[in-house]
């Protein structure tokens, strides 16, 4: 038996391992925009295309008679998501991709965030045994399955919705138009406020858009370490009084935890969504 093999991981190698990503080299520093997370990004484009066919499964299988459970809550999920795009974003033409594009945004997170349901020792043990354990654990290999868990996937989200907003505010208001409101908002129309109007202009696009993707990765970050955590009460049974405790503990934390975990996964979806159309919409306002 090799020395990895006997190597035992303690408590925090445990967590730091399960939070270590498959990435492409070792980062070099702390922002490393080098380094590609692998594993991040293979679930973040398996997981969209599954939110693709199930939302392209449900209009081709849409019938006007009697609908089954599955067309009833695909719909359901499209009025709520419409009816919130009406309220927000008024412009009727605006809605067509705007009103689509949150409904995908809400699926795509949802699933994304579902994935922390998993238990955490399972896809690094598969990973494991189909290609072989990075790092020092023989049998689990380094992988993150939570996506929206990864920082840049969260940032990258909210960036996107911050390109969305550019976009929509030169089609609504023209370049001249923006430009003008980019000096002259919220102070003033005046020469000497310019600077003061473009500096706040900036810092408002920066805060949405960093506050955006901080939130839903802190909430799934938190949610993840959770999980850890009891996963090692699990680890650390044995047959005596206290282990079985821990065991019995881990069974009893975790199913509760899941089942709450269900409220966070879903609520942050809807954040997300709901802030996406809310930028959107205001950048359809003029100041």
């Amino acid at each position: 038996m090799s020395s990895a093999e006997q190597h035992v991981l303690t408590a925090s190698e445990y967590v730091v391992h399960h939070l270590t990503h498959l990435q492409s080299a070792k980062p070099k520093s702390i922002v490393d925009f080098s380094v590609i997370n692998y594993d991040s990004l293979i679930f973040s484009i398996l997981l969209g295309l599954v939110c693709c066919f199930v939302l392209w499964r449900a209009a081709r299988t849409a019938t006007s008679g009697v609908p089954g459970r599955f067309q009833i809550a695909v719909e359901m999920l499209v009025e709520m998501v419409e009816s919130q795009a009406k309220g927000i974003v008024h412009n009727a033409n605006s809605r067509k991709l705007v009103a689509p594009l949150a409904l995908v945004v809400f699926v795509w997170i949802f699933i994304l965030n579902a994935m922390d349901l998993l238990p955490v020792d399972l896809l690094p043990a598969i990973w494991s045994s189909i290609y072989g354990a990075t790092g020092h654990d023989a049998h689990h290999a380094y992988l993150r399955s939570v996506p929206t868990a990864d920082l840049s996937v969260t940032m990258g989200l909210s960036v996107g919705v911050l390109l969305v907003c550019l976009v929509y505010n030169v089609k609504i208001k023209g370049i001249g138009g923006w430009v003008h409101e980019l000096f002259s908002a919220p102070f003033g129309d005046h020469w000497a406020l310019y600077p003061f109007n473009f500096m706040m202009q900036l810092i408002e696009f920066v805060a949405k858009t960093v506050s955006h993707g901080m939130r839903l990765f802190g909430n799934m970050y938190a949610g993840e370490l959770i999980f850890l955590l009891i996963a090692m009460m699990g680890g650390a049974w044995s047959l005596s009084a206290t282990g079985i405790g821990l065991a019995i503990g881990q069974i009893i934390a975790g199913s509760a935890w899941a089942i709450f975990h269900i409220l966070i996964i879903t609520l942050q979806a809807f954040v997300f969504m709901m802030l996406t159309l809310v930028y959107i919409g205001q950048a359809h306002d003029a100041h």
